[in-house]
């Protein structure tokens, strides 16, 4: 009977421990499970981001798609939006509008009157511009070609037609007799200018404008036409040029020689100066003006590209300053064609290497050989997916230019840029604006200079409170006053963020702002009111200090705390009125130039810091008072007082702990979003003050990736930054790792 009983027994405990091992085993493997689907999730995260920010370093190329003779060697060549039809002019006033295929003609004619012949045809501002022919009598025609989509039985075809802006008559601009060397012209759409320069030197300058209002049809208003000489130019004047928005005129001499003329006042043109941009030994062998038009590229004889655009000089004078130079070009320049849209152009030597640049980014995105000698038209498509280029034997050739994100380079994200407009090289985010000729601007360093600043500020105010509240806690603190705290300050953790930077931007920024001077008082009377009422407390009976039992003395300080800072709130505003004429902010600015903003980091330091707190503290307290208690005990058997033995026995056995708070704070700050972006001003500025608002990389990503164009370059930049974060967050946590094992190997035998 009892054998019996002891085999029942021994089943039962060996099927209790066979599913103790099921279970266990079953445990083992989901959390290996879970680990894994972890690592998996986050490696498939960042391939993700790898694969949208790629295309942004992939370099350019070309595709041949077409080359035939053509038994024209044009004077003027052109593309449309699709390129697929090319425009042709010929020497004889003669043009053809020909499929870029095949070559075969689409329609042609006479450009010019009769009885009359072409001295010189160049085109202004691509964008805007018409086309300028100029007459052997120094007559101008304006000339804008036009193309119509059409879509019959679902086949969409080009119907390319021809207008005149300014008439079918020609615009006398010379005195009669006189000779075209260089002609160009520009327009708003509505106004025309036009500038030319004679044989003999003479710069003239034609302005074509509505009589009455503003009208949009220029071809069916009355345009009153004013020609006005500007004075004779010394040396042989090759290239002229009008920006965009027709209030500069620059001439180009073979020499180098560059005059930069002011025609804001259409009545009273003036030199603004003239400047050598090539060197002695040097030719300029083509100028032409990069989208936008303010900025002038020279190419040279020795293969050199150089970028030119006004600055303003310390007196705020414009002066003509070469900003960059691209050399990657062997023979001398022949042709420069900048695309319609981005500051990005193509150029051909003389030996037929083709070279595609951007300025803003600096990179040469491609040179390659075509065996296309003598190049002596080169053309974009207004989309820059097409270039087609004329050789001197009679060639013309059409490229598929596969070149999506040009304005992405190393240097254009992390390093200064000098923009156009701008005194010097500069560090700016600007995405996005309405202007047309507006260059996006993606510079990520002021967006990670932003973060770091929101981190540290962050930072900077909770550590101190999250650790020393930790400790005081989890050391110091009664028992039971700790059941109530602990759980209150962790509760916090889960306040949502929005409601954190509500409050920040809607409350606290302008009550900060109205008592500025009461919260950097505060930052000081409220430390020094603790010690003092810690030391004055210290100095009581005993007796009275048995009142309270040990560790609930905090429940003394904070009304202390809270009389403290409605002091220095309700005082406040007279110490301002009496010392700093009742605003502070404003003082600041005036005194010492420190700019004030309402949101600032300040505000976002105070929020964030109360979002991280929770965090920090929950994990450092824990971590001390896991600290094993003989070893407190033992510290104090040995005749240590008990902040000997919490500084040197207790923070060391938990400081991994600690350091790991601490670290998860800061990928947490790092990593925010809402309360920067409703408590700062979202201006990407690199300012070190405390009164000066910022942009971080969170932030940024939530306020534009929802307007971005999918697959645009802005786009891509902000995954790029969404990269560039978990980065940054995978290498804190990576670090923060290996500093906790180091502390946990040296301090665990404590």
């Amino acid at each position: 009977m009892n054998d019996a009983r002891i085999s029942d027994v021994g089943k039962a405990e060996l099927t209790h421990r066979r599913w103790r091992i099921i279970k266990d085993r079953l445990f083992g493997g989901t959390m290996a499970f879970g680990g894994v689907a972890v690592i998996a999730a986050l490696l498939t995260i960042f391939l993700y981001l790898l694969w949208v920010v790629a295309p942004l370093f992939m370099p350019a190329s070309i595709t041949t798609l077409s080359s035939f003779q053509s038994d024209v060697k044009p004077a003027h060549l052109s593309l449309n939006e699709h390129g697929d039809l090319a425009f042709l002019v010929a020497p004889d006033g003669h043009f053809r509008f020909v499929d870029a295929a095949d070559g075969k003609v689409r329609k042609s004619g006479a450009l010019l009157p009769a009885g009359t012949s072409l001295q010189a045809g160049l085109t202004g501002y691509r964008t805007h511009g018409p086309l300028a022919l100029g007459l052997a009598d120094g007559r101008v025609l304006l000339v804008q070609s036009a193309y119509r989509s059409t879509f019959i039985n679902n086949q969409r075809g080009v119907d390319p037609s021809l207008s005149y802006p300014l008439g079918k008559t020609p615009l006398t601009m010379l005195p009669k007799g006189g000779q075209l060397r260089a002609l160009t012209a520009a327009t708003d759409g509505t106004t025309f200018t036009l500038a030319a320069v004679s044989t003999e030197g003479d710069l003239v300058m034609a302005h074509a404008a509505p009589a009455t209002g503003l009208v949009l049809d220029p071809e069916s208003a009355e345009l009153e036409t004013t020609v006005t000489p500007i004075e004779r130019l010394a040396g042989d004047t090759a290239h002229v040029l009008v920006n965009n928005d027709q209030q500069q005129i620059f001439t180009v001499s073979s020499s180098g020689s560059v005059s930069f003329f002011d025609i804001r006042d259409k009545s009273a043109p003036r030199r603004v100066e003239t400047v050598q941009v090539v060197g002695p030994d040097m030719q300029v062998t083509d100028a032409r003006l990069l989208a936008g038009g303010h900025s002038l590229l020279i190419g040279d004889s020795t293969g050199r590209i150089s970028q030119w655009f006004p600055v303003r000089d310390p007196a705020n004078n414009l002066r003509l300053t070469r900003v960059r130079q691209f050399t990657a070009l062997n023979g001398a320049i022949s042709q420069i064609e900048p695309e319609y849209y981005r500051k990005a152009f193509a150029a051909m030597d003389a030996g037929g290497t083709l070279g595609l640049f951007h300025t803003t980014s600096e990179r040469t995105l491609l040179v390659e050989q075509t065996g296309l000698t003598g190049a002596r038209a080169l053309a974009y498509s207004p989309r820059a997916e097409h270039l087609m280029a004329f050789g001197e034997a009679g060639d013309l050739r059409r490229w598929q230019a596969n070149n999506h994100h040009p304005e992405v380079s190393w240097h254009s994200l992390w390093e200064k840029v000098w923009y156009e407009g701008r005194s010097g090289p500069e560090f700016i985010w600007q995405s996005s604006s309405a202007s047309s000729d507006f260059e996006p601007k993606f510079s990520l360093t002021p967006l990670v200079f932003g973060t770091i600043k929101a981190a540290f500020y962050a930072l900077f105010f909770a550590i101190p409170l999250a650790i020393c509240g930790a400790i005081y806690t989890a050391y110091f603190m009664h028992p039971r006053m700790r059941a109530v705290v602990k759980p209150s300050i962790e509760i916090m953790a889960a306040l949502p963020t929005v409601i954190l930077g509500f409050l920040a931007g809607l409350w606290l920024a302008p009550l900060i702002e109205s008592h500025l001077m009461g919260v950097l008082a505060a930052t000081v009377l409220l430390p020094l009111s603790v010690v003092l009422a810690s030391a004055l407390f210290s100095l009581l009976p005993v007796r009275v200090q048995g009142w309270l039992p040990p560790g609930r003395e905090t429940l003394l300080i904070i009304p202390l705390l809270s009389l403290v800072l409605w002091g220095v709130m309700e005082i406040s505003q007279p110490l301002e009125q009496l010392w700093f004429g009742g605003n502070l902010p404003r003082w600041l600015t005036q005194e010492f130039g420190i700019t004030y903003d309402q949101r600032n980091s300040l505000v976002v330091g105070i929020a964030m810091g109360f979002a991280v707190i929770p965090n920090i503290f929950s994990i450092s307290e824990d971590a001390v008072f896991a600290v094993p208690r003989q070893l407190t005990t033992g510290s104090l058997a040995l005749g240590a007082t008990p902040w000997q033995t919490l500084s040197r026995v207790v923070l060391l056995t938990a400081s991994p702990g600690i350091f790991s708070g601490v670290m998860i704070g800061l990928g947490r700050a790092v990593g925010e979003t809402m309360i920067v972006l409703m408590s700062t001003g979202n201006t990407p500025v690199m300012d070190l003050s405390i009164f000066q608002g910022f942009r971080a990389l969170s932030a940024n990503i939530a306020v534009e990736m929802p307007e971005s164009e999918l697959n645009s370059t802005h786009y891509r930049v902000l995954f790029l930054a969404a990269l560039v974060l978990f980065l940054t967050t995978f290498v804190f946590n990576t670090v923060a790792e290996v500093v906790r094992q180091r502390l946990r190997r040296r301090y665990g035998n404590l």
